[in-house]
């Protein structure tokens, strides 16, 4: 079921919303949180449909701000909310509102969406793309236990990843460090089944991945070795070599979906090691609601602590060249005796 709500407030909405409920025949809440979504309408779409597929494992209201541009300078001044409520099959596991704010009301999304956060409920703030460096300064972020980002999706995420660290406050996470687990759960796991003391670490990945640096700096920080960052053509983080005395760990994927394990004196083996979508990942994240100490530790770590590539070896000197033959002296005309 869906409703359409033009020119409308917090509290219509909350009266549509308890209506709809039982027009369906649901009157009860049984939602354990509420998912505030700040994105725009070109993110809007996949985002909500990527929360509706993870409601079914957290059943959540959703609430979706949409932050809509004025054209002219009357249309910037004059404030206006227009909601659409859904509930039922429109809406996953839950319910969800978006949220539409015009003109000055853009700049107080806070106090519309406080009224409707579900009561006695943490509260989860995502931003898909476009978020605050200081996100808990931020006022929707302040409403929320857990923040949730993607450093991937900023057009420069190494510098990116740097203010998230200098602005880090406990609750904040990133997608791009979700994105991870199954690597970093693999290697831990190897270095389980065999106690060897690693000295130094390789992480392979395309440029400009958070996901590769993040990784890296999980290695260096736990480990204590030097970690250099290589390139490769992707997709995505590629393969990490783990160097010890005995031989290599070398956890390889190369086509994004099944990686290669490879540890001394142990045969080869294949792992399922795919790339999740965004609902598997915002699941994932939705599952602890406490601060992620690791990620604190990891990300501030820093991505200029990390090895140095090897140096390019110098250029062989140019084989030495004959001299050239001196040029022939110029003929001086001698003067006439006097």
């Amino acid at each position: 079921m869906k409703i359409d709500l033009t020119d409308t407030n917090s509290s219509r909405i909350n009266a549509a919303m308890v209506q709809a409920r039982r027009d369906i025949g649901t009157p009860a809440v049984g939602m354990v949180l509420t998912l505030v979504i700040v994105t725009d309408e070109e993110n809007a779409y996949d985002a909500l449909k990527s929360a509706n597929d993870a409601s079914h494992e957290h059943p959540s209201r959703i609430v979706v701000v949409i932050r809509r541009a004025s054209r002219s300078p009357r249309s910037r001044r004059d404030a206006r909310l227009d909601a659409e409520v859904r509930v039922g099959a429109d809406a996953g596991s839950g319910e969800t509102v978006v949220l539409r704010l015009h003109g000055e009301l853009v700049d107080h999304a806070q106090s519309v969406v406080l009224p409707l956060l579900l009561p006695d409920a943490p509260v989860v703030v995502w931003w898909p793309d476009g978020a605050p460096t200081d996100l808990a300064g931020d006022p929707l972020g302040a409403l929320g236990q857990r923040r949730i980002t993607d450093t991937y999706a900023c057009e420069d995420p190494i510098r990116m990843l740097g203010a998230r660290a200098g602005a880090y406050a406990p609750g904040d996470t990133d997608l791009s460090w979700t994105r991870i687990t199954p690597w970093r759960s693999m290697l831990a796991a190897a270095l389980d089944q065999q106690a060897l003391a690693v000295v130094s670490a390789t992480v392979e990945g395309e440029d400009d991945n958070p996901s590769c640096e993040l990784l890296a700096m999980w290695l260096a920080d736990r480990l204590q070795v030097p970690v250099r960052r290589t390139l490769s053509a992707g997709p995505g983080l590629t393969a990490v070599r783990l160097s010890t005395k005995d031989g290599d760990i070398v956890l390889d994927r190369a086509d994004g979906h099944l990686a290669t394990l490879c540890m001394p004196g142990q045969p080869d083996r294949n792992v399922a090691l795919k790339r999740r979508d965004t609902a598997e990942l915002l699941a994932e994240e939705l599952r602890r609601l406490d601060p992620d100490n690791t990620y604190e530790a990891s990300l501030k770590y820093g991505v200029s602590q990390l090895a140095a590539p090897d140096p390019t070896p110098d250029p062989e000197p140019a084989a030495p060249t004959e001299p050239a033959p001196p040029k022939p002296a110029k003929a001086t005309k001698k003067a006439p005796a006097k």
